[in-house]
């Protein structure tokens, strides 16, 4: 069973028969009924309007406090919203029910228990365990960490021995084991249970788990290899650039997993961090709220907590959890890069303009923040603004990389919408001598070409090379049949371009370039059913509806030449 199919299961668990209020739950005096606050909850739950959903059915829940429904409902809706010290009382109550209250519940209530350092407590409500869809699971690594906090390190490893048949929680286990041999000294099996995590993936937090690891048991040049690498492949990453500074300056440093709740909360974390990859969003927020109340100053899964709700539209939310993110200045320099991302969702460009300019200013040799505020503008439509910005950041720049090709290809869009294809041209050149291959890059600068009918040949190749590294990008793939358009190849330009729209269903431009094929080979009919669509979605390009419309009212003349240009 892998994480996806976990995770339903937990969700049907969360969401198992939901009770109203009852009839003998009288209605106040003065607001709303139980009813009605029940079904503005569920409606507002199943909208993602959590916070809402909570106030309702909490209000509801005391109305009719019996209900275990929707205690079960109100307490999740409580932990999701980060009110653990509510979360806690309705777990709590939850768990001296008859039915024993939800997995979530008890599993916040172990990692209270063990945070807290009341190990007996958390051991026997270990057996309580609802033997719900999840307990298999997640059971063991609650069973293990407070094997850990009793000193029995043999049987928490021997508890984690159920998770190597379940293919999803292979990695979460390897990882777990590394934690408690390193947690009880045992070096040589530790380094072996953390090359083994490595080789299953090296996402950031495992990056410093394991180059923590490395320092603390005098492996220094490893580690400094191991953080060079990930700087490598993630330029410009603060977080590590701090630890290869802080190395620098001499020290061993503090192990990043100290205690048995530490580790419990790790491997919640971890678990979450899954879940919300396989897209499992509101689990995965459950989890890593249990992480947070084992780990509050963990800040990588308070990343995550406002990850999740960004993706979910709680964007004002979203924006608290970033700003409560504690830590170094480069984890902090991530934070306010997630703020900023917040603050255009809620249109307010003025803030996170202002916190960019800021940030820019703090780091002087630094070209993220501008780059970042430069796309703004872009796609802002502020121009000016934007080249100012590229310019200020490539003039940081004092000897160009690979990675600096972003901003090269920035500058060129900006330059190409402003009319000057000349100098968008130049930039697009020196983005690809720094990375000859980047699939937008031939793309945006084959395409161009094609759609002004120049270099017609070079730009076909272009866009060939773009399509053969990313077959399954639409865009792309109309680059390609555009091409195949203004070749005269309009059998083939059809074929691509239908495929370009199964690929970016919705598109106005690949429509109309769909529309203007199905014109060219007589499928008239069809033709103006696309421009149709072009014409209705191409609400932001103005340019693009009108061309849609005049073609609608007056047809498109065409002439195709075989194996040649067609002229419009």
């Amino acid at each position: 069973m892998n994480l996806v199919m976990l995770a339903l299961a937990l969700a049907g668990a969360a969401s198992a028969q939901q009770s109203p209020p009852s009839p003998a739950a009288k209605t106040q005096k003065t607001g709303s009924s139980p009813i009605s606050q029940y079904l503005t909850g569920r409606i507002a739950q199943n909208a993602g309007a959590w916070d809402v959903a909570s106030a309702n059915l909490g209000a509801a829940l005391k109305q009719d406090p019996e209900n275990p429904a929707l205690l079960r409902r109100t307490f999740l809706l409580s932990l999701g919203e980060g009110r653990q010290q509510e979360a806690l009382t309705l777990a709590r109550r939850q768990a001296v029910q008859e039915q024993g209250g939800s997995f979530v519940a008890h599993a916040l209530l172990v990692a209270d228990d063990l945070r807290a350092g009341r190990t007996a407590d958390a051991a026997a409500r270990i057996a309580k365990l609802p033997a719900d869809g999840m307990a298999p699971y997640i059971g063991p690594l609650l069973s293990s960490w407070i094997a850990v906090a009793e000193g029995d390190y043999d049987r928490a490893i021997k508890i984690l021995d159920p998770l190597t048949a379940h293919e999803g929680f292979k990695s979460i286990r390897i990882q777990q084991l590394a934690l408690i041999e390193d947690l009880r000294g045992n070096r040589d099996a530790a380094f072996q249970y953390y090359s083994d995590a490595a080789k299953q993936g090296m996402p950031l937090r495992l990056v410093l788990l394991i180059g923590n690891f490395q320092e603390r048991s005098g492996a220094t040049d490893a580690a400094r290899r191991l953080y060079r690498q990930y700087l490598d492949a993630n330029p410009d990453n603060m977080v590590v650039e701090d630890v290869l500074a802080r190395m620098d300056k001499g020290g061993v440093p503090a192990p990043l997993v100290g205690n048995a709740a530490a580790g419990l909360g790790e491997a919640l974390f971890q678990l979450a961090s899954a879940l919300h990859q396989e897209g499992a969003a509101e689990m995965a927020l459950l989890y890593d709220r249990v992480a947070l109340h084992l780990t509050p100053e963990q800040p990588m899964a308070r990343l995550l907590v406002g990850d999740i709700l960004s993706n979910r539209d709680r964007d004002e939310t979203a924006l608290s959890e970033f700003r409560a993110v504690t830590g170094g200045a480069g984890i902090l320099w991530m934070a306010r890069m997630r703020q900023v991302d917040v603050l255009r969702q809620l249109d307010r460009d003025d803030e996170a303009a202002a916190l960019l300019q800021k940030m820019a200013a703090e780091r002087p040799t630094r070209t993220d923040a501008l780059l970042r505020l430069g796309d703004m503008h872009r796609l802002a439509k502020r121009q000016d603004q934007a080249l100012a910005a590229y310019d200020q950041a490539l003039a940081r720049v004092k000897e160009e990389k690979p990675r600096d090709w972003m901003l090269h290809y920035a500058r060129a869009m900006t330059l190409d919408a402003k009319g000057d294809w000349a100098g968008a041209e130049a930039a697009l050149k020196k983005a690809l001598a720094l990375q000859p291959d980047q699939p937008s890059l031939l793309n945006y600068l084959g395409y161009s070409y094609i759609d002004r009918g120049v270099n017609l040949d070079q730009g076909t190749s272009m866009i060939e090379k773009a399509v053969a590294q990313r077959p399954h990008d639409g865009f792309f793939t109309d680059s390609l049949g555009w091409a195949m358009f203004k070749l005269g190849k309009v059998e083939k330009a059809v074929e691509l371009l239908e495929k370009a729209l199964e690929l970016e269903p919705g598109d106005p431009s690949i429509n109309d370039h769909l529309g203007d094929a199905y014109w060219a080979v007589g499928r008239r009919d069809e033709a103006r059913f696309q421009w149709s669509r072009a014409a209705i979605q191409a609400e932001k390009d103005d340019g693009l509806r009108r061309a849609a419309e005049a073609k609608l009212k007056n047809g498109m003349v065409t002439t195709v030449k075989a194996e040649g240009t067609t002229t419009r």
